[in-house]
């Protein structure tokens, strides 16, 4: 069974900033503060089954700098957290926070309650990006939490953006190299999204901020996912969450409720182009694609065959239940 995690979002309290881009009611959908009987009940009613889920699946903190929120609200949430995992069978904690949210006496307290992984909101590894949306941390500070939290035996999960005002393509690719040095175990991208009550809502209607374009942050990201994971990095999540705050009042940038899956196509759609213009002259030809791929290799309404007909390809893609996912074969027809 696949890993996931049980996500529990917490409203913005713990962040002493205002982030140019962020407004977490519209992100999360949540106003209210979850309580640790919350988690406990929901995490019960989601271990019951068949299956055990629960195994396979980690307590997880989103959403508010969840190491600056007031520390009561803190521990008692952590140690819900550790009562699924010791009672219910839950595989670990995981939580999310900014990398100034990090010092020796927090990894204590995490360390105290069994917390398993936490992921860092990175964002950008470029000072001028940093500063210039309000991050109100360093390219440093990232660099000091997440040697402290892979020192403490915590897996180390970071967190970026694309877009973001001031960053480019390349500078984003150069953040992905220096999150690269850090060793973590995943990394999620996301697309800056222009939501209303934000800095960045004001920049974009003054015109002082041009978002980028779906086609432009899909382009980016099915170079950054390679490239991750490529190194040994689990890219987890690319895009926000479908959710209905974001779907529904975003003002612009690369929304996309499939996000992720367009870039995964896009990376098939790459590979296949590089083998077929090296060794394939225009023509007919049958592609046997693993069954798990067919979606991406086809493309959302099957746009990669309509690209392929404009280089004057005409691509017959079929299933091949003896192919393993990732692999294609080409043949003539």
């Amino acid at each position: 069974m696949k890993s996931g995690n049980l996500a529990f979002f917490v409203p913005h309290l713990g962040c002493p900033y205002h982030c140019s881009f962020c407004d977490q009611t519209c992100i999360t959908g949540n106003r209210r503060m979850v309580s640790a009987d919350e988690v406990i009940r929901t995490a019960r009613e989601q271990a019951q089954g068949p299956e055990n889920r629960a195994a396979h699946t980690e307590i997880a903190f989103f959403g508010g700098s969840f190491t600056l929120i007031p520390r009561p609200v803190m521990t008692e949430l952590l140690a819900a957290g550790a009562y699924c995992v010791q009672n219910l069978g839950y595989k670990g904690i995981r939580l999310s926070t900014r990398p100034d949210g990090i010092s020796p006496e927090i990894i204590k307290t995490l360390l105290s309650f069994g917390v398993t992984a936490v992921e860092l909101g990175a964002q950008s590894m470029e000072d001028e990006v940093l500063r210039k949306n309000g991050r109100g941390h360093t390219a440093q500070d990232v660099v000091d939490a997440a040697g402290q939290i892979r020192s403490a035996g915590i897996e180390l999960g970071l967190q970026m953006m694309t877009g973001l005002p001031g960053d480019t393509a390349e500078g984003a690719l150069k953040t992905a190299d220096k999150l690269l040095r850090l060793s973590p175990a995943t990394v999620r991208i996301y697309p800056t999204i222009v939501l209303p009550g934000t800095l960045l809502a004001d920049w974009y209607r003054q015109g002082a901020y041009t978002p980028q374009s779906l086609e432009e942050a899909v382009s980016l990201c099915a170079r950054l996912i390679p490239h991750f994971e490529e190194n040994g990095c689990r890219v987890i999540r690319v895009g926000l969450h479908d959710e209905t705050g974001v779907r529904d009042h975003h003002l612009a940038g690369p929304y996309h409720p499939a996000f992720g899956e367009l870039c995964r196509s896009r990376i098939y759609r790459n590979r296949m182009e590089k083998l077929l213009f090296s060794f394939y002259p225009a023509g007919s030809y049958t592609v046997f694609v693993s069954c798990q791929d067919l979606s991406i290799a086809l493309g959302q309404k099957k746009e990669n065959l309509a690209y392929w007909k404009d280089f004057h390809y005409n691509l017959h893609v079929v299933p091949d239940t003896a192919l393993p996912r990732g692999e294609f074969r080409i043949c003539s027809i």
